[in-house]
């Protein structure tokens, strides 16, 4: 068995993976790290391997727990993975993205796929049927989107995510609803289509925090999957342990 560990900003995810299959995942803070690693260990003894993501950001007490009872895999740019890289800075790519790619090599493999992480910033990656990472783009996520308004203008509120009544916004709140909400959503729409219209056969992958609230909005067809970084982090622990 082997455990994942994600570290986010704000929050650590946890994950325990029998072989390429998800047995439990437990969101934590900082403060409860050590304790549900201990809980962890206690429950699933047999566990052998551990990778950790964005380990400069993670608790030292973190990594000297997990170093101290796994083998350890930190994930890095010297990674093995399982697909070629042809980003043209590979040292600038995101673990992140390098996770997500993963998981839709190990899920769609021989497949054009466009992954589409809605997170703090709106990640599109796109990988082709010959295994190629050709890379996508960066765009800024909902939260950021309402949070720009309102500190890059003098009077603009800051308001809570919620789906617009109406198109027009008969209000400056409504308007700002309409405009950023929207205007992602116009956006990721039009992004698939140009994919679409270049990639036969392309899988659509939705994934991140904001995914339950952006598929509900979203037209085009895609596959809904909030652990699909996870199921990436474990394939390439998978893959590196069986290499």
């Amino acid at each position: 068995m082997n455990l994942i560990v994600d570290v986010g900003n704000t929050y650590i995810k946890l994950a325990v993976f029998s072989e390429l299959t998800l047995v439990e995942k437990i969101v934590v803070t900082e403060e409860d790290l050590i304790v549900k690693l201990n809980d962890i260990k206690s429950k699933y003894d047999v566990i052998s391997h551990a990778i950790i993501s964005s380990v400069n950001n993670f608790l030292e007490s973190g990594l000297k727990f997990l170093k101290e009872n796994y083998s350890v895999l930190v994930l890095d740019h010297n990674t093995k993975i399982p697909f070629k890289n042809l980003y043209s800075t590979p040292k600038t790519l995101g673990i992140d993205r390098i996770a997500l790619v993963a998981a839709s090599v190990n899920l769609y493999k021989d497949k054009n796929v466009l992954v589409i992480d809605a997170g703090t910033c709106v990640t599109f990656d796109f990988i082709n049927d010959k295994n190629e990472y050709l890379g996508g783009a960066i765009s800024p996520g909902i939260r950021m989107r309402y949070k720009a308004l309102h500190n890059q203008t003098a009077k603009l509120p800051l308001l809570e995510t919620e789906v617009p009544q109406f198109l027009i916004g008969d209000s400056t709140s409504n308007s700002i609803h309409s405009g950023v909400i929207n205007g992602i959503v116009k956006e990721i729409d039009g992004v698939i289509q140009e994919y679409s219209e270049k990639y036969t056969d392309l899988t659509i992958i939705l994934t991140g925090g904001d995914t339950y609230f952006l598929s509900k909005q979203l037209k085009s067809s895609i596959f809904a999957n909030s652990n699909f970084l996870l199921e990436g982090l474990n394939f390439i622990l998978y893959n590196n342990i069986n290499e």
